[in-house]
């Protein structure tokens, strides 16, 4: 162990990774299992426990890319502090909370990227912005909108070609089994991806701290987050599964398995590029994708109205509560 350890600031500041993780788990990856608790599929329980297995595997199997971008690829380390880590942790916390009250599915991807934005600008300004990595995050957007919906689409419109002439409650019975798979690939992929995130904040946070030398994720952090993220899961996610998988469209098995393999390859493909992206966005996109092929107005509109609302200030309202609370910590700690 390396001299000099912030330990009382570093503890501190883990926590709170842990907590914006624990929010990350009740608010985004319900995500990955909403389809197939609205379809009835797999019960709620036994979804959340292959959630939270799959997440970690996910994350174990598929490396550390994600984890390498966030942790050092958004803002520069060498000229930040644990302040600004425990800032952005803050803005996702109590922006994340807000929404999952009201239900509304929002990107813990988008919060935690702002945060660290708005946090690092108040800290050393916009020199501490690394265009590299938020190249990635551009290419993220593209990957989570035109891959998610053209995917869906493109999936849900062959499996109605595929099975129109077969009995309806034939092809439930078939997708029913096929959607567990699927929904497992989700949650995979949503590992490989957003589970890597935090993974990368907290190492990133022993970096700063003293902890480590060197940017590493060893395996004893990636156990640690992947399992409580999958502790949030548990508690708190009913809520969003209901906004998605009730309110936004009617989905049948087919549905979700459309929404789920296609979302699920789009994750996989930018955690192989190490492209971070929003879960939330691609699975939501997936969905809208799948209810367009019955009819446009199959999609309830209003609730994904509030929902691109909710995507559309993440970016600003963290970045500014990541910048307000990175200065009223330097005015507190110096």
């Amino acid at each position: 162990m390396p001299d000099g350890v912030l330990w009382l600031p570093l503890l501190l500041v883990l926590f709170l990774v842990l907590l914006a993780e624990f929010v990350n788990g009740w608010t985004d990856s319900p995500n990955a299992i909403a389809t197939v608790v609205s379809t009835r599929v797999l019960s709620p329980s036994h979804a959340v426990v292959m959630a939270a297995v799959l997440n970690i595997v996910g994350a174990l199997i598929t490396g550390t890319a994600v984890a390498a971008t966030i942790g050092k690829g958004i803002v520069r380390p060498e000229v930040i502090d644990l302040p600004v880590v425990a800032a952005a942790m803050l803005a996702i916390v109590v922006w994340s909370t807000t929404a999952w009250y009201y239900g509304i599915p929002t990107s813990e991807s988008h919060a935690l990227i702002a945060g660290l934005a708005g946090a690092g600008l108040a800290a050393a300004g916009p020199s501490v912005l690394l265009w590299e990595g938020w190249q990635k995050i551009l290419l993220g957007l593209g990957f989570s909108t035109v891959l998610g919906f053209s995917l869906s689409l493109i999936l849900m419109t062959a499996i109605y070609w595929l099975f129109h002439r077969v009995r309806r409650a034939a092809v439930r019975g078939v997708f029913s089994r096929l959607q567990i798979l699927s929904a497992a690939f989700m949650a995979f992929s949503h590992g490989s991806n957003d589970g890597q995130k935090f993974m990368g904040v907290f190492a990133l946070a022993l970096l700063l701290g003293g902890a480590t030398t060197v940017f590493a994720i060893p395996i004893w952090v990636i156990l640690i987050v992947g399992g409580v993220m999958g502790l949030g899961t548990a508690v708190g996610g009913w809520r969003i599964i209901r906004t998605m998988g009730f309110k936004l469209t009617k989905l049948e098995p087919a549905n979700g398995f459309a929404a789920e393999s296609a979302a699920g390859l789009s994750i996989l493909l930018a955690s192989a590029f190490g492209i971070p992206l929003s879960t939330t966005h691609t699975i939501n996109i997936a969905i809208m994708g799948v209810g367009s092929t019955r009819r446009f107005s199959a999609v309830r509109w209003g609730v994904a109205g509030n929902i691109v609302t909710a995507w559309i200030l993440t970016f600003p309202v963290c970045a500014v509560l990541g910048y307000v609370f990175a200065w009223l910590l330097k005015l507190i700690f110096g």
